[in-house]
């Protein structure tokens, strides 16, 4: 949790609020588990009331929403499929291992030097991506990483033996208003919504999978 003062040093202002997406099975699967604790110590080194932090994962059974909001968690309503609004709020992400659609969709809907420089992410890392993908496909299936990568700053969590397989190619991201407002203006004017029609291996759980969140209320399957 140390390792990610440093980097948030360099924000505008530290996040108020958080959203996580993609946390998994918790329940069954000590990945996932090391991953809530992570979060849980994040928040308390931010200073991140639990009841500012929201959650959606479709995977989760009743009991982890019942476990979640014991811990003082919300969880989202819907499946959002990443389009979450900072709404003015200095916001951190938290989406470990997420599928790169939810942080081109995450892009695409604060795409402005005003929300984006509002924003944390720590996650997948975007160099990462740029390095292990075709300058071609990253451009048509995800072009809002590819076009924030020039105004995005990155630092690298530290690897730990212990959780090589958790946290391996995660970092913090974060979005400096002036390196934002170095870009053109043309990267600025094309603000179309991502669709992945052409996207072979698009990792995204969609409204109409029919996999939407379930109460605890709801019988767990």
């Amino acid at each position: 949790a140390g390792a990610v003062r440093a980097p948030l040093a360099g924000c505008a202002e530290p996040p108020a609020r958080c959203v996580c997406y993609g946390l998994g099975r918790f329940g069954g699967c000590p990945t996932a588990r090391h991953q809530l604790a992570f979060l849980l110590l994040l928040l308390e080194e931010l200073r991140v009331p639990p009841g500012h932090c929201a959650l959606f994962d479709p995977a989760f059974t009743t009991r982890e929403a019942a476990a979640l909001e014991q811990l003082g968690l919300r969880l989202l309503p819907e499946n959002e499929e990443g389009k979450h609004s900072v709404e003015g709020s200095a916001t951190l992400f938290y989406m470990v291992h997420c599928g790169k659609a939810l942080y081109n969709n995450l892009l695409w809907r604060n795409w402005s030097a005003g929300a984006l420089s509002k924003m944390v992410i720590i996650g997948n890392s975007f160099r990462g991506i740029e390095e292990r993908l075709l300058s071609r496909v990253l451009e048509r299936d995800y072009s809002y990483i590819a076009k924030v990568l020039k105004g995005t700053e990155e630092v690298a969590l530290p690897t730990h033996p212990r959780y090589l397989d958790t946290f391996n190619d995660t970092s913090v991201h974060w979005f400096p208003l002036q390196k934002l407002k170095g870009l053109s203006p043309e990267v600025w004017n094309f603000v179309e919504e991502p669709t992945y029609q052409d996207c072979e291996d698009l990792e995204i759980i969609r409204k109409e999978d029919g996999a939407e969140w379930r109460s605890p209320a709801a019988t767990e399957s």
